[in-house]
């Protein structure tokens, strides 16, 4: 079995959701405290052990490629104050992650579409796909998970959680039986599913792993929920053919495309923070106590 060295990360979307904020940053870029929610990402990924990452992106988006190179004016600038010497290290560590690769969707046609620009990079190896909407932390990371659910069961694999009625119908829902612990059987998946359509209230939300199976299913997905091609289609292929596992992972999602999934990892995030964490717990009770 291969061992899994890539990881997509699709980060083309337009944040019509957080406008005016992403009306000239990509919302990938947005500051969870004092590092970009696409950071998050690429962490988590790195350490599940990846080793080569694609980022596809869209049309000015060029930010982000800049924050994973290295700074030469500023490094030079810190290297010459000892007192920033770990804020050097920071920039430094940031350029030496992993090796990042970045390709343009030059149309947004839907998650489906960018993750079948990806086959080239990804070839004849499983991979990871990390939404670039989805920051998840906890001490395991997700990508983690799903590789040693792949070791497992030799499956494609999805991350999925349980979520409201309400929310079902912005997700996808999961035809899935528990097999063992977190581990579950999925044969069927729909998209956006209407009132009525839903297998249950597990949804993917935010990681897949997926073999090269998936691209000849992408290339002949016509259009589905929204006009664009969904990766939900074909992965529903491959669930009802040979079967998907889903994890039920550990872990605390935001979503980045929303104005309230922001400010919930702002806030979350300030709280644990080793530098402002516990000044910023006294200054949230004073507030708290005056509403």
């Amino acid at each position: 079995m291969h061992k899994i060295r890539k990881a997509v990360i699709p980060a083309a979307g337009l944040g019509t959701r957080v406008l005016p904020a992403t009306k000239a940053m990509p919302k990938e870029m947005l500051p969870i405290v004092d590092k970009p929610a696409i950071q998050y990402i690429v962490e988590e990924a790195v350490a599940a052990g990846i080793e080569e990452i694609l980022i596809i992106t869209g049309r000015g988006k060029g930010i982000m490629e800049d924050h994973f190179d290295h700074a030469f004016e500023l490094e030079r600038n810190l290297e010459t104050n000892p007192a920033k010497a770990q804020m050097l290290e920071q920039c430094l560590g940031i350029a030496n992650l992993a090796d990042i690769f970045f390709l343009r969707q030059k149309e947004t046609k839907g998650l489906g579409h960018a993750i079948l620009k990806a086959k080239p990079f990804t070839a004849d190896e499983p991979f990871v796909v990390l939404y670039g909407d989805d920051v998840i932390m906890g001490e395991d990371p997700v990508a983690a998970q799903l590789i040693r659910a792949y070791g497992e069961t030799g499956r494609p694999c999805v991350g999925i959680k349980e979520v409201s009625r309400e929310a079902i119908r912005k997700y996808s829902s999961m035809k899935c039986t528990r097999i063992k612990d977190n581990l579950y059987d999925i044969t069927d998946m729909i998209e956006k599913p209407a009132p009525g359509q839903e297998f249950s209230l597990y949804s993917i939300l935010g990681r897949c792993l997926l073999t090269p199976d998936i691209y000849p299913l992408l290339e002949n997905t016509a259009p589905g929920a929204g006009g664009e091609i969904q990766l939900t289609d074909a992965m529903a292929v491959i669930a009802r053919t040979g079967g998907m596992t889903g994890v039920d992972f550990t872990g605390k999602r935001y979503d980045m495309g929303s104005k309230l999934g922001v400010m919930q990892a702002q806030v979350e995030t300030a709280l644990r923070h080793a530098e402002i964490g516990e000044e910023f717990r006294s200054y949230l009770k004073q507030l708290a106590a005056s509403l």
